[in-house]
């Protein structure tokens, strides 16, 4: 009896060394603590904000809506709407115009790609998602040196979209700017910016942000503690 209940005893310890080991081992292999696996996980969940808002910006097709002014002394006015991946326009009458506006449109009609902004915006999604795969190996495989790498991508996601913005922007003005002197004379035209041109500047300032904090983790806690030193308990 007494040999069983050795054996027993004996496997039930072989069970937990070998549990412990596996935990320690899961623990290497991971190479984060607690406290900055938790703060990795806040700033990737602060660029996923901004990856989420990036996507919305860049799906929508009505980034800036061009309208003339419906007292033209016609009974037709022009509208069209400008995206990221259309150019569109429409010719309306003008007692299908809502009668509080005082301009023409909205106009939906598919259009032309505006390419130069299009590809920098795919190109940003692309490395904004490359970012996204780096620091979910951090979480999973530990590899704490991806977290630099996961940094500079979503940081350089953040700029190339605000540079689609701009490159969009510009397009817009040159577009005013580019109506033709030749008779008969072009109409006043009006415009104004979509809410999802809001979301891409937003999408582009947080994935900047989440690059920041990003490159913070990657800092050596030594200077941080020696500038905050902890208090001991004073000998009595």
């Amino acid at each position: 009896m007494m040999m069983w209940s050795n054996f027993f005893l004996q496997e039930e310890n072989r069970r937990r060394g070998a549990a412990g080991r596996r935990r320690a081992h899961g623990r290497c292999r991971s190479g984060l603590t607690p406290e900055r696996e938790g703060k990795v996980k806040l700033a990737l969940l602060l660029a996923a904000m901004g990856a989420t808002l990036a996507v919305l910006s860049v799906g929508t097709e009505f980034w800036v809506e061009l309208n003339t002014y419906k007292a033209n002394g016609s009974a037709v006015c022009e509208a069209a709407h400008l995206g990221l991946w259309k150019v569109c326009t429409k010719r309306l009458w003008q007692a299908d115009v809502p009668t509080d506006r005082d301009t023409c449109g909205p106009a939906e009609l598919p259009g032309e790609v505006n390419l130069a902004a299009a590809v920098i915006a795919v190109l940003g999604l692309v490395v904004m998602a490359l970012g996204c795969l780096c620091i979910i190996m951090v979480l999973t495989k530990g590899a704490e040196f991806l977290l630099r790498v996961g940094a500079v991508c979503f940081g350089l996601s953040g700029l190339l979209l605000l540079v689609s913005l701009e490159v969009f922007r510009h397009s817009v003005r040159a577009l005013l700017q580019g109506v033709s002197p030749e008779p008969p004379p072009a109409p006043r035209l009006t415009y104004e910016y979509s809410w999802s041109l809001g979301c891409g500047v937003g999408a582009g300032l947080i994935l900047l942000l989440g690059a920041g904090c990003f490159l913070l983790l990657t800092l050596p806690s030594w200077p941080w503690g020696s500038l905050c030193p902890k208090r001991g308990h004073r000998a009595t």
